[in-house]
């Protein structure tokens, strides 16, 4: 069982973990993400993530990318941080976490020039409708689920998570230490996602799990 996409860890199975500053070393089933979040890129430190990449040959980039959820412009730093992790990503050949909130158009376009530099990319919260999926698969990249699947009014969500090829299938928490309580967590989200498409926890559990390999894969050899 593996949550893609966290910012703290659970208590079972693999996790993998952005800004994992607050989080011990050696903790199995740990994958680090190391990046500037693009509601902070006055923050980023190019010399530094250098710095985590090269002490951290199994650490990937993320979550890194563009959001229009706070403003209705993309600012031209967020855009350059951005393209500036997504380069070292390539120089150092690690997988990334893309975070794209309503601007996943734009995010993909700034991507399609690592395919195939670049090993693999997470699109983390993705809630496009499917017309981006083709293109997302032709990148390489994986899409994850996260807990509106739980939400009986999420309609249009439910629809694109049941629509998603597999083999480009992941799920996540997106859990922060302030998460509520009550969030679903990684099997109640398993289970939902198992019930729309029309299959069962265990078998779904170990599609995503074989997706999470590949994903990270190219930090486990």
């Amino acid at each position: 069982m593996t949550d893609s996409h966290c910012h703290v860890a659970g208590t079972a199975g693999r996790h993998f973990i952005c800004s994992p500053s607050a989080v011990p070393y050696g903790l199995p089933g740990c994958v680090r993400f190391f990046g500037c979040h693009p509601w902070t890129p006055e923050e980023f430190d190019e010399e530094e993530l250098r710095r985590l990449l090269l002490e951290h040959p199994d650490a990937g980039v993320g979550e890194i990318g563009l959001d229009r959820l706070k403003k209705r412009e993309i600012a031209p730093l967020e855009r350059e941080v951005f393209e500036r992790q997504l380069a070292i990503a390539a120089e150092f050949h690690r997988p990334v976490v893309l975070h794209g909130a309503k601007c996943w158009g734009e995010t993909l376009k700034a991507c399609k020039p690592y395919k195939g530099v670049i090993p693999a990319f997470l699109f983390h919260g993705f809630s496009r409708s499917t017309g981006l999926i083709p293109e997302i698969k032709d990148l390489g990249g994986f899409i994850s689920i996260g807990p509106a699947v739980a939400n009986a009014h999420a309609v249009n969500y439910m629809r694109m998570a049941a629509e998603i090829p597999s083999d480009m299938l992941l799920v996540e928490t997106d859990r922060t230490p302030e998460s509520p309580l009550d969030l679903p967590d990684i099997a109640q989200i398993t289970a939902r996602l198992a019930e729309l498409r029309r299959t069962t926890a265990a078998e779904l559990d170990a599609i995503l799990d074989s997706n999470a390999s590949r994903f990270v894969s190219s930090l486990l050899a």
